[in-house]
This record gives C-alpha cells, sequence and structure tokens, in this order.
C-alpha cells in the first residue's frame, strides 16, 4: 500500500532528512487531495487533537471531521495516539503520522556517494554538547582498578568504555584533542568535576565520581547500599544484577558541563547500560527531547545463552 523513505535534502552545505511516506497506489492521494482532508493533515501535523477539536478549528460539522478522520487513518495517514473517558464515551486522539507524503515512479534514484545522514539522530541529540564538529569535548571517567574509596572498592568495568568510544567516534567522526579517560580518583584530586562534560561509567560503589553525582540523579543508587539497587522518585526499585541506568543531568556543580552516568548495580548491569546505549541507542533514546535532568533503566539478557549480554529491554523511563 505505501512504503516508508527518507526525504534527502541540501541547503548551505547542511543535509538534512525527513521521514517521507510514498503512496503505491495513487487511489489514496485522493482521499489527501480533497480540500478537507488536507486541512485536517495540516492541523494534525502541529499536533495531536481530538476530532471535537478539528471541527472547531476548521469551522466544520463535526460529522466532517469524524469521517474524514477515519478516511485519514484507513490509508495510514493518520494515526490514535491516545484516548481519554468523559461523560460514559470515548474521545480518541489523532496525529499525523509522517510530515510529509508523495507518490513515487519506479525509476530515478540516485545512490548518494557518500552517507551524510546519520542513523543514529537520537543518539546525537543525547550527546549535543559533548560533540562539536570534529572535535569531542567532555572526560569518560572510569573506576579505578585498585582498592579505593570508602568501601575500599575495585572496578571491574571500565573497558566498557572503549565500547562506548568507539560508537561515539563511529557516529560523530570526532577526534579528542588530547587523552579523555580519566580514572574516578584522578578526575577527582585534579578536581576536573567542573569544567567538564563528564561520562562516568560504573556505579557509586567503584566509582567515586558516579557517587559523588548519585544524589542528583532522577533515579539513583540507593544511598543506604549502593549494591542494594537503583530507586525512582516513586520509589520503585530496580535491584537485579543486571538492571543498568542511563541518565543525563545538567552538572549541579557547573551550569555549563553535563554529567552522564552509565552504571548498573553490578559490572553486568554497566555493561548492560553499555550496551542499550550504542546497540541499541535509537530506540533506548527515542523519548529523550534534550532535557537537562532524563534518566531510565535498562534491563540486559543473555539470548542465545552464550554467557554474554546480547539484548536489552527498558524497564523504567522518567
Amino acid at each position: 500500500m505505501m512504503l516508508e523513505k527518507r526525504l534527502v535534502s541540501e541547503a548551505d552545505g547542511q543535509a538534512s532528512a525527513k521521514k517521507i511516506v510514498m503512496f503505491k497506489d495513487v487511489k489514496l492521494m485522493r482521499i489527501l487531495a480533497n480540500p478537507v482532508a488536507w486541512r485536517i493533515m495540516e492541523l494534525l501535523s502541529r499536533g495531536p487533537a481530538y476530532p471535537a477539536q478539528v471541527a472547531k478549528e476548521l469551522k466544520i460539522y463535526e460529522q466532517s471531521a469524524y469521517y474524514y478522520i477515519r478516511k485519514l487513518v484507513s490509508i495510514g495517514a493518520v494515526e490514535e495516539v491516545g484516548r481519554n473517558f468523559v461523560r460514559g464515551g470515548t474521545a480518541r486522539l489523532y496525529q499525523a503520522t509522517s510530515p510529509s507524503f508523495g507518490v513515487e515512479m519506479g525509476w530515478g534514484e540516485t545512490r548518494l556517494a557518500q552517507q551524510s545522514i546519520s542513523k543514529n539522530q537520537n543518539s546525537l541529540k543525547f550527546f549535543e554538547g559533548y560533540v562539536a564538529g570534529s572535535s569531542f569535548h567532555g572526560l569518560m571517567v572510569v573506576g579505578a582498578p585498585d582498592p579505593h574509596g570508602p568501601y575500599k572498592s575495585s572496578a571491574r568495568d571500565g573497558h566498557y568504555a572503549v565500547h562506548l568510544a568507539f560508537f561515539l567516534g563511529n557516529i560523530t567522526n570526532a577526534v579528542p584533542s588530547e587523552f579523555v579517560v580519566k580514572l574516578d580518583v584522578d578526575a577527582k584530586a585534579e578536581k576536573m568535576l567542573t569544567g567538564n562534560n563528564l561520562i562516568s561509567i560504573g556505579g557509586p560503589g567503584t566509582n567515586i565520581v558516579t557517587a559523588e553525582f548519585n544524589r542528583y540523579l532522577p533515579i539513583r543508587f540507593d544511598e543506604k547500599n549502593f549494591w542494594s539497587g537503583l530507586v525512582d522518585n516513586s520509589n520503585k526499585r530496580y535491584s537485579l544484577d543486571n538492571h543498568g541506568l542511563i541518565a543525563k543531568i545538567k552538572n549541579p556543580y557547573d551550569s555549563n558541563s553535563s554529567v552522564m552516568v552509565v552504571a548498573g548495580v553490578r559490572s553486568a548491569g554497566t555493561k548492560s547500560a553499555v550496551i542499550a546505549l550504542t546497540n541499541y541507542g535509537e530506540e533506548v533514546l527515542k523519548k529523550y527531547n534534550g532535557e537537562e535532568d532524563w534518566a531510565l533503566v535498562v534491563q540486559g539478557f543473555d539470548m542465545n545463552s552464550d554467557g554474554k549480554i546480547d539484548h536489552v529491554d527498558i524497564v523504567s523511563g522518567l
């Protein structure tokens, strides 16, 4: 019936892309071509609305709004995105499914010499501020492998930073101007917790930088016992070894920088969080809209029983 593609354009030397739904049957386009249906599409492209709101805004009969919305739903141009139960009935909320629609002939497609549009738009948005042009602006902080901190613990998850660094290099082509990985004890001793965007890898029991910012996180490790699990603002707990946290906050000590925490209840949880951010980033980060304080919990699974985490699910998010 229809095919979803990306419409690529270039202006002022900057490439951009957006979703476009291509109809294979021109008969379906006739519904969109109706003047009333198209006005409804323009309205629902600006945001979701109930049919009664559509009728009031466009000054048409409510029955007409329902009629054309049903037609638009039938061709996939509009979708239901919510319901509200009022006065014994159900009010349905609708929104356009795509910012653009078209018909396509079977020829004329040109293969781009170089893929200029990243497939990692959600990830790029999440790391905004850490990457500018071809430069990386931040520090990765990992727990020291020697006994340290108030618990005299040794970190075993510092090498996970390598996987994250490969991922960042792949999606951004950014190269750090100097060495950007620090042990937690060095970062704190050298007073590097301000003036830098930070990515702290590993839980607060083994990474004292994560411990420094833990109480400011929207979802945090239990301050009474870091190894007992994560707790959110509704006091829901996540205590499995393979539960991992991905969080981003404005640095509470420096309003010009941000802090990311990628950590787990145990090292398996930290690995789950790193895999979620790198291998499943577009899905995990699709609800991230640039918030200054944002977090979610993921859970890793060994789906093929080889002893390694190879799949991640989201189990909570803010």
